[in-house]
C-alpha cells in the first residue's frame, strides 16, 4: 500500500488547513484509515481515525470540534479539515492504513501502512 499526503503549509493561529491522502495498492477502500502526528522533540501523536466504511471516526480530545476526518465515495482519499488551528497543531503530520482485524478496533493506535508526512506550521 502506498500512500501520498499533501495539503500541509503555514497558516496564522485561528486559520484553516486541508490535508489529503491518497492510498494506492491494495483493496484499500476495506481498510481504516487514520492521521498521526508528530511534533519536534515529541512521540508521535494519534489524532483521528475513520472506519473502512466511513461509519464511525474518532478524535484525540485536543482537536474534538476543529478537526474533521473524512473519506471519499470510493474510500481510497481520506481528508483532514483542521479549523481554529492553534500553535500546538505545529507537527509532521502523517497518513496511516490500518488492516481490518477483530483483535484491533479502528481507534487504535496500530497501523500498518503510512505516508510520508506533510508539514503544518501554525504561527502564533
Amino acid at each position: 500500500v502506498q500512500l501520498q499526503a499533501s495539503g500541509g503549509g503555514l497558516v496564522q493561529a485561528g486559520g484553516s488547513l486541508r490535508l489529503s491522502c491518497t492510498a494506492s495498492g491494495r483493496t484499500v477502500s476495506v481498510y481504516n484509515m487514520g492521521w498521526f502526528r508528530q511534533a519536534p522533540g515529541k512521540e508521535r501523536e494519534f489524532v483521528t481515525a475513520i472506519r473502512w466504511n466511513g461509519d464511525a471516526s474518532w478524535y484525540e480530545d485536543s482537536v474534538k470540534g476543529r478537526f474533521t476526518i473524512s473519506r471519499t465515495g470510493v474510500q481510497n482519499t481520506v481528508y483532514l479539515q483542521m479549523n481554529n488551528l492553534r500553535f500546538e497543531d505545529t507537527a509532521v503530520y502523517y497518513c496511516a492504513v490500518q488492516v481490518p482485524r477483530t483483535s484491533v478496533r479502528f481507534d487504535e493506535p496500530l497501523y500498518d501502512y503510512w505516508g510520508q508526512g506533510t508539514q503544518v506550521t501554525v504561527s502564533s
